[in-house]
């Protein structure tokens, strides 16, 4: 099984997919970096489709997101919103059955204290994985391997989002007749 972690953000978004096919093996890596040339609006549009592709080059599983739930500037904390809105279109649009974990599960699952430093994350990322990932690539590695170690724990089976692959008109409700 494989896992596509994502680490959300405007500026750059880190990705990793872990396969726990037996002990977690890093598949691949890497961060998505739009031009900051363009608008706001052109940046979220190269990192949909970046992800897209990354999506559609390492078919994953499942995937796990981390959630964002606060921040001290505000105007950055609307502007990582977006930008999570995109990467979690990304995929739900390719039928990736997805989990959002929080920052401070992450840093239990992968360091053994939800207090645990960003530097102390990528450190047991490294050794869990045997390579050294840029930040952002680690933070995405430690939310799959976040997401597997929960999953394994439970004993889950991963399978595909019910209606995933399904044209958006499904969701439109629509009125009785009559």
């Amino acid at each position: 099984m494989k896992i596509l972690g994502v680490d959300p953000g405007s500026r750059a978004a880190g990705w990793a997919v872990v396969d726990f096919a037996g002990a977690p093996v890093l598949v691949g890596a890497g961060v998505l970096r739009p031009p900051l040339t363009g608008s706001f609006a052109e940046r979220l549009a190269f990192l949909h489709a970046a992800l897209a592709s990354v999506i559609a080059a390492e078919r994953p599983d499942a995937a796990a997101v981390e959630r964002v739930f606060s921040g001290v500037n505000p105007q950055s904390l609307i502007s990582l919103g977006e930008a999570r809105g995109v990467l979690l279109l990304a995929l739900a649009q390719a039928g990736v059955p997805t989990a959002e974990v929080t920052p401070a599960e992450i840093k239990r699952a992968v360091a053994g204290t939800g207090g645990a430093e960003k530097e102390q994350v990528r450190r047991m990322v490294t050794a869990l994985l045997g390579r050294r990932l840029a930040l952002d690539a680690a933070d995405a590695a430690a939310a799959a391997l976040t997401h597997g170690f929960v999953a394994a724990r439970r004993g889950a089976r991963f399978a595909a989002a019910p209606g995933a692959r399904t044209s958006p008109r499904a969701f439109v409700r629509r009125r009785p007749a009559g």
